[in-house]
């Protein structure tokens, strides 16, 4: 099949349902679902609707089906399926083909979070989302029709498999949205650094959560900021991570500035931490940038909010919480409508490449705590991309 067959398979289920005036359907993959778990946050809002600021948006699609791999004890994927009337899948190829042989969807959502799964010794939660991504790609294959896909969080732990995922995509020319709620929450102020800004640092500072998926957060965080500095990405050279007093070592040395933190801190609304910064559990993440670009990633454990700073050239810090408001997950809300329009119009409203390059940056600063702080190079990290004018997060304070 050759790739100018998949677009055209493509385009042809979309013009068909412009023509009909049908919803578009999607499948959606849950490795499990409980409430508020990830795929709660994500199907549950495909079903009921949401909610960005003020504005409630009714279900933009129609979910077709559900696969759920792991059935939770306190399971709802379940009985919302069959109060919505869904079909629930006995695999991914059904979910996709609802039985027919070939794709009958025009999205898929791939929700691999939370769940009975192993860790490594690097800390690395072992997520199959490379595993479910392969068998979504193989009904395309087999259909020889290709739709938009949905990849909650990084990519995949493994950097080989995650540049696969991504290589896929372009080899079968579908759109891939992926990453995480909190670069596209509300922020605290709305600042959203100029395209083109000239930086000369950055620190986004989150929890102590230090498997990889709390990482990930707090890393994407980043991305999201520094993506914008002048020249445009440019890809990552090296990482190293660093773990309590070599944290702060680090910064005596200048290898990430302490100012950052002091504001990123200030912008904080929940209560002051018992403890000095210096004095909590702390896991740093250097990270240098190809351009000579250099940035930083504190997780905290006393820290449960998630605040980017990033120092202007020849200007002041400038700082903003990500906030997530904890009372209703509606920082996911905001994600849920960019998945939405990408669907919808088969552009991603941020590019796919900076969950890529964070998905990367992450699996090499797992593998430095696993050597003991050694700086890994990562030469396979030249991923340059251009970031959008505007950045896609949800305007207001949140709620």
């Amino acid at each position: 099949m050759r790739r100018r067959e998949f677009v055209a398979g493509a385009g042809a289920a979309a013009l068909l349902s412009a023509q009909t005036g049908a919803k578009k359907r999607i499948a959606c993959l849950s490795s499990t679902y409980f409430v508020r778990s990830h795929s709660d946050n994500f199907v549950t809002r495909f079903l009921e609707g949401y909610w960005v600021g003020e504005r409630y948006h009714e279900p933009p699609f129609e979910v077709a089906s559900l696969w759920i791999d792991q059935i939770h004890p306190a399971d709802v994927g379940q009985r919302l399926a069959r109060a919505y009337g869904v079909r629930q899948c006995g695999s991914i190829a059904e979910a996709l083909t609802l039985g027919t042989g070939n794709l009958a969807v025009d999205g898929v959502v791939l929700v691999c979070e939370h769940g009975e799964f192993p860790h490594n010794a690097k800390n690395q939660q072992l997520y199959p989302r490379y595993e479910y991504f392969e068998q979504v790609v193989r009904v395309f294959r087999d259909s020889g029709r290709v739709c938009p896909v949905f990849n909650d969080k990084q990519l995949s732990y493994d950097w080989p498999k995650a540049r696969r995922m991504y290589d896929w995509s372009r080899e079968l020319k579908f759109p891939l949205m992926a990453g995480s709620s909190v670069p596209v929450t509300f922020r605290r102020p709305e600042y959203d650094p100029a395209l083109g800004t000239a930086m000369e640092s950055a620190l986004s500072v989150g929890g102590g959560w230090v498997a990889d998926g709390g990482i990930f957060h707090i890393l994407e965080t980043l991305q999201a900021f520094t993506e914008r500095r002048k020249g445009g990405e440019t890809g990552v050279k090296a990482v190293r991570l660093l773990k309590d007093d070599a944290v702060w070592k680090a910064a005596r040395e200048g290898l990430w500035r302490r100012e950052l933190l002091d504001a990123a801190l200030a912008r904080s609304v929940k209560p002051a931490p018992a403890h000095k910064p210096e004095e909590m559990r702390a896991v740093l993440g250097l990270v240098d940038y190809r351009d000579g670009f250099t940035a930083a990633v504190l997780a905290l454990d006393e820290v449960s909010e998630y605040i980017a700073a990033v120092k202007p050239k020849g200007g002041a810090v400038q700082a903003a919480l990500c906030y997530i408001p904890i009372e209703n997950s509606n920082n996911f809300s905001n994600l849920v409508h960019g998945i939405a329009r990408m669907i919808s119009t088969g552009a991603p409203p941020y590019p796919v490449e900076r969950t890529l390059l964070a998905t990367g940056t992450l699996a090499a600063l797992m593998e430095s705590g696993y050597q003991g702080g050694k700086r890994i190079e990562t030469p396979a990290l030249g991923i340059a991309y251009k970031a959008p004018a505007k950045s896609w997060y949800a305007a207001g304070e949140g709620s």
